[in-house]
């Protein structure tokens, strides 16, 4: 074969090439944007990308590690809306301080998860079956603590969804400074940390993994354990973005954070793709949103139909990868026998 090929081919098979064909349709499409409409490239609307997407970022960096480790959780929509709704009734009816609320929170969203983590291990479930129950139990309790939205008016809370920190005559919210340390942290813990490892380990294969002597329930349980944290950091940080829970927040969420998971590189097949993937499909996603927004003639729904063909595209590129790469090594053997 070619070198040209041969090295084409190796380029397109790594763990990277549907990254960098994300980053590169992210920077056609604010390009576009910014040619057709003018003062979309302004460095706010970039700033407001984040800021309106915040807490799905949030979300689709748990659905990383559990895509990665070769799993699905339909949960995390309902718990970041169960989330809300023990936060507003926590400040508002209980009058209990946010330092409290706060910490409570995120423990229970993060119980949440190694429930189901514990069931899908231990009892050999199906993720698929399990999270999708959790999604109906989280928003079942929703509305056991109020069928009506509730209103948050903590003055801590008002605060944060009014600050602004400003830079280089832009500014972005606080609750994009903690996604981002999010992110950062999720970055360490994928790739510098024994647990990342045994996570790709999973994804990878199961079983090899608990043959290597991988701690494999421990980890099962702590990646939907994190995942929970992750959708219970998210109902925080639309608490802050809406002041209000409501058992209606975030329905639908699930799917746009697996899509954002998928269009940033990470197979769902697992094993294989970059926890940073999250931060590109997530922008992707809200690019899409503010080029509709913008153009101001097209139906919101316009957003779904892009997304869901920009989807379909990505999972047939996945699963040509993933034939390409099962072919290879066979390739290999016949030629070095020839």
């Amino acid at each position: 074969m070619n070198p040209f090929f041969q090295t084409l081919r190796r380029l397109t098979q790594g763990a990277y090439f549907i990254s960098l064909v994300t980053v590169g349709l992210l920077l056609l499409m604010l390009v576009l944007g910014g040619v057709a409409y003018p003062g979309f490239l302004s460095l706010q609307v970039i700033c407001n990308l984040l800021i309106d997407n915040a807490f799905l970022l949030v979300i689709a960096i748990g659905m990383s590690f559990v895509i990665l480790s070769g799993g699905i959780d339909l949960s995390v929509g309902s718990v970041l809306a169960l989330s809300t709704m023990i936060t507003a009734w926590m400040l508002q009816m209980w009058h209990w301080p946010p330092i409290v609320v706060v910490p409570l929170v995120l423990l229970l969203g993060s119980l949440f998860g190694a429930v189901m983590g514990a069931m899908i291990h231990f009892f050999k479930l199906q993720a698929f079956i399990v999270t999708l129950a959790g999604m109906f139990l989280a928003r079942g309790l929703c509305y056991l603590i109020s069928i009506n939205s509730i209103t948050i008016d903590d003055p801590w809370f008002v605060s944060m969804s009014q600050s602004q920190l400003a830079f280089l005559d832009v500014f972005v919210s606080p609750g994009v400074v903690i996604a981002l340390l999010m992110l950062g942290l999720a970055i360490y813990l994928a790739h510098y940390s024994e647990f990342g490892r045994a996570v790709y380990a999973i994804g990878g294969n199961e079983q090899s993994a608990l043959m290597m002597g991988l701690p494999v329930a421990r980890t099962k349980i702590m990646i939907y354990a994190f995942s929970g944290f992750c959708a219970a950091l998210a109902g925080l940080l639309f608490s802050f973005y809406m002041l209000s829970g409501y058992g209606l927040h975030a329905q639908g969420t699930e799917l746009d954070a697996i899509a954002a998971v998928v269009i940033g590189g990470t197979l769902l097949t697992g094993g294989v793709g970059y926890v940073a993937g999250a931060l590109t499909g997530v922008l992707v996603l809200g690019t899409i949103q503010t080029l509709i927004a913008f153009d101001g003639t097209l139906s919101s729904w316009w957003t779904k139909i892009v997304i869901g063909s920009l989807l379909f595209v990505f999972c047939l590129v996945q699963r040509i990868m993933v034939i390409s790469a099962a072919k290879a090594p066979a390739a290999t053997a016949i030629a070095g026998k020839t």
